[in-house]
């Protein structure tokens, strides 16, 4: 699998706005064309901030999908209201699994904490529901940009833990909540 880390800087008083739009067009309309939604989140340190995360089988798997969808019926007809909400949308770290995310629904919590920082990894902790490293290949669907040549690994953990880049509180659509 490979995964987006995607985090979105948002007009003022714009995420709740975009979290509704998405959670009602973008959920379904991803998932039919071969897009795995992991998490959906608000960041609880800044409240114009949206993270979410999405999986690909692989790059190819990607590039098909992602052409589906951005060209594709729902996006043509909702583009212009959800890019209306955003400043910038282009932090998008490229991930590949070392703990792969649940397939079945986790016990839920409140906060989900993420832990991004240089590799080499620390030991990845017993308890994280996934821990993912960044990877330097070709983007394919250059449409959308990601972040290149950092070395990052990225953990996310049910809970409060110190040290944590991120704290996220899941959306109700969030399959980590």
């Amino acid at each position: 699998m490979i995964y987006e880390l995607r985090q979105y800087t948002l007009r003022p008083g714009q995420r709740d706005t975009l979290i509704e739009l998405f959670e009602r067009e973008f959920v379904e309309s991803q998932e039919v064309v071969g897009i795995r939604l992991v998490g959906i989140f608000r960041d609880l340190a800044d409240s114009d901030r949206f993270v979410w995360v999405r999986g690909f089988a692989d790059m190819e798997s990607r590039r098909q999908a992602l052409s589906d969808f951005y060209y594709g019926p729902v996006w043509k007809a909702f583009s212009k209201e959800a890019n209306a909400t955003m400043i910038d949308s282009d932090d998008v770290l490229l991930l590949r699994p070392i703990v792969e995310f649940p397939v079945t629904r986790p016990p839920g919590g409140e906060v989900v904490t993420v832990h991004i920082g240089p590799l080499p990894a620390p030991s990845v902790p017993h308890d994280v529901l996934a821990a993912l490293e960044t990877i330097q290949v070709e983007n394919t669907f250059p449409a959308l940009p990601v972040r290149e040549g950092e070395e990052l690994y990225v953990w996310f953990r049910r809970g409060d833990h110190p040290g944590a880049t991120l704290r996220l509180a899941p959306t109700e659509r969030s399959f980590l909540r």
